[in-house]
């Protein structure tokens, strides 16, 4: 059974920092791409980052860019998301996401930033 489960989000003052961590069990978390999601207020799911099995990153949006930082420790079965000068505009929930089969969601986890 595939299960993605995320941590590390909270609230945090603008400006600040926040790293979101994924531990992944029920696969091969090493033979996976992974990929980080994120829902912000009245808006549609969006794709955020995504990263290969070979630990090659890609980011989605202007916003995020040189902001965040996605990365991987496969002997931890564990992919992060490390966000910088986070803003208010970064508020949502956040989902780690599995290509695996049909796909696997994480539960999501909220960012909050606001002083």
């Amino acid at each position: 059974q595939v299960q993605l489960v995320e941590s590390g989000g909270g609230l945090v003052q603008p400006g600040g920092s926040l790293t979101l961590s994924c531990t992944a069990s029920g696969f091969t978390f090493s033979q996976s791409g992974m990929l980080w999601y994120r829902r912000l207020p009245g808006k549609e799911r969006e794709m955020v980052a995504s990263i290969t099995i070979r630990s090659e990153p890609q980011y989605f949006g202007d916003s995020v860019k040189g902001r965040f930082t996605i990365s991987r420790d496969n002997a931890k079965r564990t992919v992060y998301l490390q966000m910088n000068n986070l803003n208010r505009e970064d508020t949502g929930v956040y989902y780690c996401y599995a290509p695996r089969g049909g796909g696997y969601w994480g539960q999501g986890i909220q960012v909050t930033v606001s002083s």
